[in-house]
């Protein structure tokens, strides 16, 4: 075989080649665009449902809840206004509640209630990514503080007249400091943002 000829079988099969990667390329991504389009939908779906039944564990009194004109997602901050809502009872707006993600050790999003008069009624995770043993307490239905209650269960009843502090309003994460302090944040800008909503509702 010529040095010419064994140049050109090489170039063929480099190209061969390059065809059959560019083919399996497509190939794959067909198949992940495919998988996605089924996937996607209810990934969302069971967002959306996992939300929903945040909002009615975190101000059980309500029978309704209420899109807020206007409200767009936003942030304050780090920390992402995800979804807010009033919440109803009898067709009367009772309280308000807000989903927020932000920072903690790693990241949260937590579900908040609060009724008009500025007292939380609970707060529940829908995702929790901080640390195994540390930060994941703090979804941890098995995890009690000293109270006897889970992290979460603690802020039921308490009053936001003053901002949320760890260790000062509430109880914090035995060994998730920043965790706790995270939490307290997500906790304040959802208060400051119910709040406002409810203010300016009162004032219609």
């Amino acid at each position: 075989m010529s040095e010419s000829t064994a140049k050109k079988d090489g170039i063929f099969s480099m190209v061969k080649l390059g065809l059959i990667l560019a083919v399996y390329a497509a190939a794959s991504c067909t198949v992940l665009a495919l998988v996605n389009n089924v996937t996607s939908p209810v990934i969302k779906l069971n967002q959306l449902r996992k939300a929903k039944n945040a909002m009615e564990e975190v101000i059980s009194q309500a029978d309704d809840f209420a899109d807020i004109k206007g409200f767009v997602q936003h942030f304050e901050g780090t920390v992402q206004i995800n979804d807010l809502k009033f919440a109803k009872k009898d067709g009367q707006i009772i309280g308000a509640v807000c989903q927020v993600t932000g920072p903690t050790y790693e990241t949260s999003s937590i579900m908040v209630g609060m009724l008009s008069d500025g007292t939380l009624t609970g707060m529940r995770y829908l995702s929790n990514k901080d640390t195994p043993g540390f930060g994941l307490k703090g979804s941890d239905a098995t995890y009690k503080l000293a109270s006897g209650k889970t992290f979460y269960e603690q802020f039921a009843g308490l009053s936001t007249d003053e901002p949320l502090v760890a260790k000062k309003n509430f109880d914090a994460i035995s060994g998730a400091t920043i965790t706790s302090n995270g939490i307290a944040s997500l906790l304040n800008v959802a208060v400051s943002s119910m709040k406002k909503a409810l203010a300016e509702v009162s004032h219609e």
